[in-house]
């Protein structure tokens, strides 16, 4: 009888992956509140990805291009979001709306404070947000004054 209300037990506990992937969706700010991050699973990939977008800056963008289709960003739409890949380099992507527009309430990071989803770690300064993938060594650290790709 035990064995078998275990086994009903467990047959009742497939985990939807939707579901799955939804829990592990981290939003987070900067102690400023200019830049927004999010840790997710990529669909694409189905690995972990840093997502973040600063609302004020005063930096000469690069090149941003189009996460999907790898084009270069219309007029407008670069320069305030950065991508963040597990194993891939970091770039700037292209701003078509407010990350995660409609989330709710973005958790405040303090100063130092680290977040982290499998090997990427995402630190908040006061006015400044580093996301390192640990394992390949990639990252972007971006401030109202300047970024970096790496």
């Amino acid at each position: 009888m035990l064995i078998a209300t275990a086994a009903a037990f467990a047959a009742g506990c497939v985990i939807n992956p939707a579901v799955a992937a939804a829990d592990t969706r981290v939003h987070l700010q900067t102690p400023s509140g200019n830049i927004r991050c999010v840790l997710d699973i990529s669909p694409a990939t189905d690995a972990p990805v840093a997502l973040c977008q600063i609302s004020d800056h005063t930096y000469v963008a690069g090149a941003s291009r189009d996460e999907t289709t790898g084009a270069a960003c219309p007029s407008g739409n670069a320069g305030r979001d950065f991508r963040l890949d597990a194993g891939q380099p970091a770039f700037l992507r292209c701003s078509y709306a407010a990350l995660d527009g409609g989330a709710g309430v973005w958790e405040t990071a303090d100063d130092g404070q680290s977040t982290s989803l499998g090997p990427i770690t995402c630190v908040s300064e006061v006015a400044r947000m580093t996301c390192t993938d640990t394992d390949s060594g990639h990252f972007f650290r971006v401030s109202r004054e300047s970024y970096q790709l790496g």
